[in-house]
């Protein structure tokens, strides 16, 4: 019988970039079905227009201010976003820290201004259909953008308090391409919420 065949993997890096990490496939799954649960709250708000002859329904529409003081906010972030991520790639401890810092003030700035956005949507909650949807697709934004601030705050403590281990630049720079699809997935709820509803 012969000898079991073995490999020596102790040159290996101890993590991978790109798609040839397994997070990297777990965040592109997650993106996919959180998107598909955006894209789905997007039909219910126009399948709920079909149903009344004017819309909104008896309320004005949302006011424009922190919308667009947000989306500002958020297109911007992608700024220290994409530096924090290139720095993780090259493993460049400090740069990485830097940028995560300025990452987690201006997430800090968009959760600021959101609380505003709800004050200012103009109708509750529990006004009327267009108040449940309008509510829902802002609540599931701000629901991915306080969890991903949540986790860059805690990936940044990790990367100064230690242990800094390779897999730690992979897990920022996988954080830093799920918030460009919290970024870029806010452009259409913001068209939807703010324009539809003045110009169906």
């Amino acid at each position: 019988m012969s000898a079991p065949r073995t490999l020596d993997v102790s040159t290996l890096a101890p993590g991978a970039f790109g798609y040839r990490s397994i997070l990297w496939w777990g965040t592109a799954g997650l993106i996919v079905i959180e998107g598909t649960a955006f894209a789905l709250t997007i039909a219910a708000y126009f399948y709920f227009r079909t149903r009344v002859p004017y819309w909104p329904p008896n309320v004005p529409p949302p006011a424009h201010l922190w919308g667009a003081v947000n989306t500002i906010i958020l297109l911007v972030s992608g700024i220290p976003n994409e530096l924090a991520r290139r720095a993780a790639d090259r493993i460049d401890l400090a740069k990485v820290r830097l940028w995560m810092v300025v990452s987690i003030l201006f997430g800090l700035a968009f959760n600021v201004v959101r609380v505003f956005e709800f004050s200012n949507l103009n109708v509750r909650w529990d006004t009327n259909a267009y108040g449940s949807i309008v509510w829902l697709l802002l609540g599931l934004h701000t629901t991915h953008i306080v969890t991903d601030f949540a986790d860059t705050i805690v990936l940044a403590v990790l990367m100064f308090v230690g242990p800094v281990e390779e897999k730690r630049f992979v897990d920022v720079s996988e954080n830093c391409g799920y918030w460009y699809f919290v970024v870029f997935s806010w452009l259409p709820i913001y068209g939807v919420i703010y324009w539809a509803a003045r110009l169906i």
